[in-house]
């Protein structure tokens, strides 16, 4: 049994699909961040790191969205949703999914968490961070428009273990000041995932 402990509106969706589209048997765990849970001492055992989400496993715990997909994936007897019977098709997916969590991911984070890079009482560093994520956060959507998104799901024509990982991202794209209108793939692409029932189901639970 796996234990899946997330927050809601964060990118733990993205493990939380994953799960509902394989059928893993597994139980969530909820973290409040208005009463910032994630960083109370009983969730720092889990997470040293204070961060969502994090996976509780027969071997351990694993953190860090790209590692956990995989694993997922793999040991839910699908390793087919993460290209793993093709060397170069998987490096393909990893290297996706690291872009997603060490550009996309971190631009999108400046608009709310800017203390984590600069002090949290200089409100005009904080302020020019918050100006600067439409720009840094519309160029990585320019880019995954134009170069990575390979055809209507990530990888072409299969679904993979980086399309719950785009679409949850995506989802915060208007907030982040980024017009819809200027990457249509990434909206259609958003769009096809949010009628998929396992991207239902896992919504519908981290609401409730």
């Amino acid at each position: 049994m796996l234990t899946l402990y997330y927050a809601p509106d964060t990118i733990s969706l993205a493990t939380h699909i994953l799960l509902e589209e394989v059928g893993a048997a597994y139980s969530t765990v909820r973290i409040d961040f208005k009463k910032t849970q994630q960083r109370s001492p009983e969730y720092l055992k889990i997470n040293p790191k204070g961060r969502m989400p994090a996976l509780i496993t027969d071997r351990g715990i694993l953190t860090e969205t790209p590692a956990m997909l995989v694993f997922v994936a793999q040991s839910s007897g699908r390793p087919d949703l993460a290209l793993m019977d093709d060397p170069f098709a998987f490096a393909g997916i990893q290297a996706f999914n690291s872009y997603l969590c060490s550009s996309l991911h971190i631009n999108h984070a400046h608009r709310m968490r800017g203390a984590r890079w600069v002090d949290a009482n200089d409100a005009a560093a904080i302020a020019a961070m918050q100006r600067h994520v439409p720009i840094s956060v519309g160029a990585n959507y320019d880019l995954i428009e134009r170069d990575m998104l390979k055809g209507p799901w990530v990888m072409g024509e299969r679904y993979t273990i980086c399309d719950p990982y785009l679409f949850t991202l995506a989802q915060w794209l208007e907030t982040d000041g980024v017009d819809p209108k200027r990457v249509p793939k990434v909206i259609e692409h958003r769009r096809r995932m949010s009628e998929r029932a396992a991207t239902k189901k896992a919504i519908a639970q981290e609401l409730a």
